[in-house]
């Protein structure tokens, strides 16, 4: 056997196992999941009703057999690209349009992203419109969707396009020791999109308001007072636009923001 099947039969038993040991938990997280469905664990028995609790679980169960579906849809995608020819014929197709090294492995990158967004589209959407919408979360409109991943391919472009360049420039000029440099760029990239994130990307796909509510706001900051976070800011994220599901997060400009749970 050569070095080539050698290394194409060793990554097929690993993709298979990945996802048979995927598929094993995923199982048994849905029996363990309807085992415990009819009755409400006493520690939330005074705070959660029955059919909050049914339909809690009736939602894990759904989203881990969706999840263990989409499991399986990505090897046989990730198999179609690497040993079926699908990368090889992508290259091929860029290669008609530039036989420059570097455009051409970037036009590479955006072709393979590509492929994969639209691949796995009909999941995100089932995911959104039917599962989500099913279950009372859902609260985004197919024209926001749209706009959402507009925004996300701009953002990709503007952002990921420089920071790949980079990289590719560094395997080509850095020598043996290209992977610590392009290491050092990755955390230098990502320490800024830290700062980034909350003044420029966050605020265009989300609105976000001054907390109004000027006694929970002192609580919230003498709360942070004592754990030794200096705050720039406390407000309000119009959270609801997309799902009915609620968060808090902290960001690396040190303010808090609230989702707004309720429209």
């Amino acid at each position: 056997m050569s070095p080539a099947a050698l290394f194409s039969l060793v990554f097929v038993v690993l993709l298979l196992s990945d996802l048979a040991v995927r598929t094993w938990l995923s199982a048994r997280q849905m029996r363990y999941v309807a085992g415990h469905r009819d009755r409400v664990p006493a520690e939330f028995a005074d705070r959660i009703n029955l059919a909050s609790h049914q339909r809690a679980a009736d939602y894990t169960r759904a989203r881990v057999r969706l999840g263990i579906i989409e499991h399986a849809y990505d090897a046989a995608v990730l198999l179609a690209m690497t040993l079926l020819g699908g990368l090889q014929w992508l290259d091929r197709a860029v290669g008609q349009i530039t036989d420059h090294a570097l455009p051409r492995q970037l036009l590479l990158l955006v072709a393979v992203a590509a492929a994969m967004g639209v691949l796995g589209l009909p999941f995100t959407l089932w995911r959104q419109f039917r599962l989500e919408a099913r279950f009372g979360f859902n609260r985004m409109t197919p024209a926001l969707f749209v706009a959402d991943v507009a925004k996300g391919i701009a953002l990709g472009l503007v952002l990921g396009l420089p920071l790949a360049a980079a990289v590719l420039w560094l395997m080509g000029r850095a020598g043996p020791a290209w992977w610590l440099w392009a290491w050092g760029l990755w955390v230098a990239f990502n320490l800024l999109l830290l700062f980034i994130y909350p003044m420029f990307i966050a605020p265009l796909f989300n609105k976000f308001t001054p907390l109004a509510d000027e006694k929970l706001a002192d609580r919230i900051r003498q709360l942070a007072l004592r754990c030794g976070f200096a705050l720039g800011g406390l407000f309000v994220m119009d959270g609801s636009r997309r799902s009915g599901h609620g968060n808090a997060y902290f960001t690396a400009c040190m303010a808090i923001c609230l989702p707004r749970l309720y429209p």
